[in-house]
């Protein structure tokens, strides 16, 4: 026990380490030959009451004690045996009991059993006197010495030897300055004769070199105390060593919450975070850790119940985190991500509904309600040797957004009231990095959920192009941004593509980027060219930031934005196209050939540089040409260069051959292999052109007599294409547009039928001023026309053209007669 090094212990662990037990002395028969006045204590038993009686008298039969009893060789083997038991009051009622038997071995290979009991209901009343802490050491490695009236050793256990490394047959009869000759030898002995003197207990704090520790020192706390004989009077002298190096590390231990700002919410998954903190406490804290969120957590919904107002109903959990510190043990019962529930009845079920942390130093596996629930479960614990527990919640903003569970199984030492506050600690400030990312994850869901509502569900071309579209928000650090796409069809089968960014991440760039999606629809809906389109769109972004600016307690909803639009025309094969800020198209021929337009980049939207104006461009596009609208997350990156992604785009979209869903998967795949730190938005789209069957048209002098010949022009192309039941209503429809052109419109006036996915019929003039429905009264003889255009159309209306307008109306058809 002693060693040539001599400096004093730095940190003496406290007197109550080792506190007063409750002791008796059994011989190998089972009968009391040694009794403690903490015993008579306990169960109210006096020395003579007991002592040379049978062990039995204290002890009803429970079945384990009374088979170590009469079972000596197997307790024996066994070096002692230690659970809970039922022990008889002296008045007559029933102590629920922790027992611990200990096998000591006398000269001659003689044994007897020293038994300690503390009271389970002391412990769960959250005491912390000198009995709890005995109760908190009932599973702990303890080394166990009595000496006689001469202080010679008379009995020592198998522990004892392991602390010093000393046989036990080189103990008996011998002093322990004899053993070990040394200051710290003499200091126990004069602690013995104090307990003799005295008959109270004392306790000491030792050094001693255990041979497994290799060469370090371990500190050990020893109790000493008398033993009785039937007269009460003294009888021997007893000490229980327990090693208490553990308490010395405590500052070690204490020093991982520091580490824990580091190594707890490195991201903002909530999962992840779980994870975090259950490889925290393995093996610092525990042998296996549990970290179960309430199953809402991880899709960013935080727990609807407060503390202590949670229905009698344990919501379900999801096993975020998982640690142990043999993970190749298969028989573990645990798995990450399972679903748990919770016994109503049980501890964990009672610290979700009060929010208050729960320690049992000595795990029942045997019995309670979540044995009863899953028995199966129950033996697979009790199979990993887990007998301490601690069930932390896990709280937040007065909710409980799970519990993290903490193990020992491997470890002897149950879990004391220290390794709680502990525990409390980490999971506090996990808890911290948890309810941020909850936060987070909830905005951020809000804002996917919004940006993905306000985004078209399925987009369609028409007639006029085929058309596919990807969409992949940001990474989590980043944010969802204000990515858009849209497909719009417009009159006379052309068709609108539009492609738009908004400056910025988080729910307000997803909430400005519906209200700009709506402007480009109210504008396309107007029929404008593409550079009047986005000179009304900055405007619509600009009166947004002079809003903002009149609110100074509110964050602005944008700064700015990009967009590309353009209009494609399958009668001509031409598509008109400006951008304001946006990165230009990517346009593939049939071959494979792969061009970005040098067209006219336009200022951002929104940014006050609108003096110079927008500028449209106009390229005919061969049968079969690809469309690539994008934005800038799918070129940029943080390493590099936009000419490297717009390299690795071309590359992609030029494999001819492929279908337009396989070509924006396989671009997407091309991506960087780190997360993207923008949005990134594709949209492709396949042109067609219409076949000269499908269009009819007709020059008429600007004169009456034009309308005849228009309306028989009409009836003759509808029985051509079979639609001859459309007769009479596009007859009207004719009539009206026609006789408006030649009374409101001057030179020559064009009559064009278009047979797509609908019928449109369009009349153009030179006249730049567009028609406007009236409201006639009853008298007026005129002004009724465009009222009767608009019953019989599908839709009406008019746009403008470099050399005036076109006024249009639609009919439905039927599937079998649409033009493929």
């Amino acid at each position: 026990m002693t060693n040539t090094d001599h400096t004093p212990l730095a940190e003496p662990v406290s007197p109550r380490e080792i506190p007063d037990a409750a002791i008796a002395m059994l011989d190998a028969e089972g009968t009391v030959v040694g009794w403690t006045h903490a015993a008579r204590q306990l169960v109210g038993y006096t020395a003579r009451e007991v002592v040379g009686r049978s062990a039995a008298h204290v002890l009803p039969p429970p079945e384990d004690v009374l088979r170590a009893a009469s079972h000596a060789e197997q307790c024996r083997a066994q070096g002692g045996w230690s659970g809970t038991v039922a022990v008889r009051h002296r008045v007559g009622h029933t102590l629920k009991m922790t027992l611990r038997l200990s096998l000591l071995w006398g000269q001659d290979a003689s044994t007897q059993w020293l038994v300690s009991v503390t009271d389970i209901g002391t412990l769960s009343s959250g005491a912390t006197n000198g009995p709890v802490r005995e109760s908190l050491l009932a599973r702990a490695p303890i080394g166990i010495l009595v000496h006689d009236l001469q202080l010679r050793c008379t009995l020592v256990d198998d522990v004892m030897e392991h602390h010093v490394g000393v046989p036990r047959d080189r103990w008996f009869g011998r002093h322990l300055k004899d053993l070990f000759p040394g200051f710290e030898a003499e200091a126990l002995e004069a602690v013995m004769r104090q307990v003799l003197e005295s008959g109270s207990t004392k306790v000491h704090e030792y050094r001693a070199w255990p041979p497994a520790s290799r060469g370090r020192a371990h500190v050990f706390s020893a109790s000493f105390f008398c033993l009785q004989d039937a007269d009460g009077e003294t009888l021997a002298v007893c000490s229980l060593s327990v090693d208490v190096t553990g308490n010395r590390r405590a500052r070690e231990r204490l020093a991982i919450l520091s580490e824990a700002s580091t190594r707890i919410g490195s991201t903002l998954d909530v999962m992840q975070t779980g994870q975090e903190l259950a490889n925290l406490a393995v093996p610092l804290l525990a042998d296996h850790t549990l970290v179960d969120l309430v199953e809402s957590v991880p899709f960013g919904v935080e727990p609807s119940g407060r503390i202590g107002t949670t229905s009698s109903r344990p919501p379900l959990l999801r096993r975020a985190g998982l640690a142990t510190i043999d993970p190749d043990v298969p028989e573990l019962p645990w798995v990450r991500e399972e679903v748990i529930h919770v016994h109503p009845a049980s501890s964990f079920a009672n610290a979700l509904r009060t929010g208050g942390a729960h320690l049992e130093p000595v795990l029942d596996t045997h019995a309670g309600p979540w044995v009863d629930h899953d028995p199966t479960l129950a033996q697979k614990v009790r199979d990993t040797g887990v007998h301490s527990l601690m069930v932390v919640p896990i709280r937040a903003r007065r909710r409980v957004l799970g519990l993290a569970l903490f193990f020992r199984s491997e470890e002897q030492k149950p879990f004391q009231e220290d390794d709680l506050l502990l525990a409390e600690e980490l999971v506090t400030r996990a808890a911290l990095c948890l309810d941020n990312a909850l936060q987070y994850a909830r905005e951020r869901t809000a804002a996917l959920t919004l940006q993905r509502d306000l985004l078209p569900r399925r987009v369609g071309g028409g007639a006029a192009v085929d058309v596919a579209s990807r969409y992949v928000p940001a990474d989590m650090d980043h944010g969802v941004g204000g990515d858009w796409f849209d497909v719009i069809k417009l009159s006379g089968a052309r068709v609108a593509l539009v492609v738009g960014d908004v400056v910025g991440h988080g729910i307000n760039a997803a909430a400005t980027m519906g209200r700009l999606r709506t402007a480009v629809r109210t504008l396309a809906d107007m029929e404008l060219p593409p550079h009047e389109l986005l000179t009304h769109l900055d405007d619509t972004v600009r009166r947004l930031n002079e809003e903002d600016a009149d609110a100074p307690d509110q964050d602005p909803a944008v700064v700015g934005a990009t967009c590309l639009y353009a209009v494609y025309d399958p009668a001509t094969r031409r598509c008109t196209m400006a951008r304001a800020g946006h990165p230009p198209p990517a346009i593939i021929d049939p071959q494979g050939h792969v061009i970005f337009p040098d067209m006219p980049a336009g200022a951002p939207l929104g940014l006050g540089l609108g003096l110079v104006p927008f500028e449209s461009v106009e390229l005919e596009l061969p049968e079969g040409t690809l469309l690539a609208l994008y934005t800038d997350g799918l070129v940029e990156s943080r390493d590099d260069d936009i000419d490297v992604g717009l390299d690795r785009l071309g590359a992609a979209l030029a494999r001819t051959g492929s279908s337009l869903e396989e070509l924006c998967s396989q671009v997407i795949e091309a991506l960087p292999s780190q997360a993207p730190a923008d949005d990134v938005t594709l949209l492709l789209a396949r042109t067609h052109g219409l076949e000269p069957a499908q269009v009819a048209s007709w020059e008429l002098p600007n004169e009456p007599a034009a309308v005849r010949n228009a309306r028989q022009a009409a009836v003759h192309q509808l029985s051509e294409w079979g639609l001859e039941y459309l007769v009479s209503t596009v007859e009207l429809i004719v009539s009206e547009l026609v006789t408006n052109a030649i009374r409101h419109g001057g030179g020559p006036i064009r009559l064009r039928l278009i047979q797509h996915q609908v019928l449109t019929c369009e009349v153009s003039d030179s006249n730049t001023s567009h028609p406007r429905p009236r409201h006639p009264h009853n008298i007026d003889e005129n002004g009724r026309g465009l009222f009767l255009v608009a019953q019989l159309s599908r839709r009406w209306g008019s746009r403008s053209t470099t050399d005036g307008k076109v006024v249009w109306a639609e009919q439905h058809l039927p599937i079998k007669a649409v033009a493929v």
